[in-house]
């Protein structure tokens, strides 16, 4: 099937990506602040798929761990080594958990939109109406309008990238499908793909497939190494994507650290936010 928003790129075609200060490797940390609605099915249960059961308070208080007690552990660690991330955020939490944006503007993180509440886009009345105001809650309360947008579980429809353009939003994050950066077919102006990842998101690994704590750090060091070997002659670009209430548990949570312990050993690495990274592939595409 042919995509009408991707071109195939193969990418042994391409001309090697070069990061700043010659680094071999840019590393994105993506943490993820949701809205769930007690009064509405839960987006996913604690017990297996969507749920009917309303309230579902097993799965909602599963959740809201994350938010009273799971980011601040996540955090917490990132502040540890100096991290600053990229807060993938339901506008709503503005209302709803403000303190956590607040430390995040604070401690200088990068806010992506993510939606109003995790709701699919496929559930909204007014998809426009909705990424409306989700950069302007955004905008109002961080100083700042987002530059990239991220769907509540990845998921668009067919007019999403469009509209997203039209609205000022620069990059996105649904597209899964490359180790770098490209530009999506829309109607008007741009909109960048960034290198998103469903590999090292502990949503798949966790939840779905059901791997031990320590399968994040796991796999994220496996995946860091074949990075680091290929961005000795392609720069790469490592994502690693958590929410509060799956990684930020008591026994995931030391492995996380472990993640970042292991890549501050090595030479050649530098960790960048989301429109970070945009600007530096608009700077090198141009060259």
């Amino acid at each position: 099937m042919i995509s009408e928003r991707v071109e195939y790129s193969p990418i042994i075609e391409r001309r090697p990506f070069k990061l700043p200060d010659n680094a071999r490797v840019a590393v994105w940390v993506v943490v993820n602040v949701e809205v769930w609605d007690i009064r509405n099915p839960m987006p996913r249960t604690l017990f297996g798929g969507p749920g009917t059961v309303v309230p579902d308070i097993p799965t909602y208080a599963w959740f809201d761990y994350g938010l009273r007690v799971g980011f601040w552990r996540l955090k917490k660690i990132l502040d540890k080594y100096g991290i600053k991330g990229t807060l993938s955020l339901n506008a709503a939490s503005c209302e709803t958990t403000p303190q956590i944006v607040k430390a995040c503007v604070q401690s200088d993180w990068e806010i992506l939109a993510h939606a109003y509440v995790q709701r699919v886009l496929s559930q909204e009345k007014d998809e426009r109406e909705m990424i409306r105001r989700t950069i302007k809650i955004i905008r109002d309360f961080t100083g700042k309008a987002p530059r990239g947008w991220m769907g509540p579980q990845c998921v668009e429809n067919w007019d999403t990238p469009d509209i997203l353009a039209e609205e000022g939003i620069e990059y996105v994050a649904d597209w899964v499908n490359d180790d770098e950066p490209y530009p999506l077919k829309v109607k008007k102006g741009s909109l960048i793909s960034l290198p998103y990842t469903v590999e090292l998101n502990d949503i798949p690994i966790h939840l779905v497939f059901h791997e031990p704590s320590s399968a994040l750090y796991d796999r994220a060091r496996s995946a860091f190494d074949t990075l680091y070997a290929e961005g000795k002659e392609r720069a790469k670009i490592f994502t690693i994507s958590t929410h509060p209430y799956v990684t930020g548990v008591a026994h995931r949570a030391g492995y996380y650290e472990k993640i970042f312990e292991y890549i501050k050993q090595h030479e050649g690495v530098i960790f960048m936010r989301g429109f970070e990274i945009l600007d530096w592939y608009k700077e090198f595409v141009k060259g």
